[in-house]
């Protein structure tokens, strides 16, 4: 699997992805905006799954050219999976910075706390079934429109979502399951940053697998 640690990207999320994958020995490769730009369509789908990570959406997209978002959209379309965090996800969607576009042309926005002058906060999410988890969130994305809904933000709107995007598996998190302790300072969680990072290992695991999670 392709992990993106290119222009744009959180070197930070980049290195608290990777400290999952290590943990749950899961073999992956970094790549960034250079590189994702040479590749073509057959050395794409040649991976599993393409993690981008949090950072900021619009210097990513600016990163890569036309062609390369046109070409990782075809590769999920033939069947590379993609798992999207937070500007990942705002990525995934459509948009007019290379965005790649894996949902028919719905766009996303924020979640609503940014209008509020929130921009890092501990948010409980609830999913199907299991107690809520609160998770490490910046201004990150909801995704009402698209797919089924795996987790919920307070306010209802879509905050972990997932679809097939042709014959690729994509699992999108507006927030920070993966998010180390040390970012937690100054702020208060009653989940423990254990518990959310098994849920970023779920998250990993259904994207590369193509497994449905339970959903709304």
């Amino acid at each position: 699997m392709l992990l993106f640690n290119g222009t744009g990207t959180s070197p930070n999320d980049v290195k608290a992805i990777e400290a999952i994958l290590k943990d749950s020995r899961i073999d992956y490769s970094t790549v960034d905006s250079p590189r994702l730009n040479r590749m073509s369509g057959p050395e794409l789908m040649a991976h599993r799954l393409l993690i981008v990570p949090g950072g900021n959406y619009i210097t990513m997209g600016k990163s890569l050219t036309p062609g390369t978002a046109s070409n990782i959209r075809d590769a999920v379309q033939g069947g590379l999976n993609y798992l999207g965090i937070c500007a990942g996800g705002l990525l995934a969607g459509a948009g007019p910075h290379n965005h790649l576009d894996l949902t028919s042309g719905v766009r996303f926005g924020f979640y609503a706390v940014v209008n509020q002058g929130i921009h890092k906060t501990a948010v409980a999410i609830t999913g199907v079934g299991s107690p809520a988890l609160e998770h490490y969130w910046e201004d990150g994305p909801q995704f009402s429109g698209w797919g089924a809904v795996v987790g919920k933000y307070p306010d209802g709107t879509p905050a972990v979502v997932e679809g097939a995007s042709g014959k690729g598996w994509v699992v999108l998190s507006g927030v920070h399951p993966e998010a180390p302790e040390s970012w937690r300072r100054g702020m208060t969680f009653t989940t423990p940053a254990s518990a959310d990072n098994a849920y970023a290992r779920t998250l990993i695991e259904s994207a590369l697998s193509r497994t449905s999670l339970p959903h709304f």
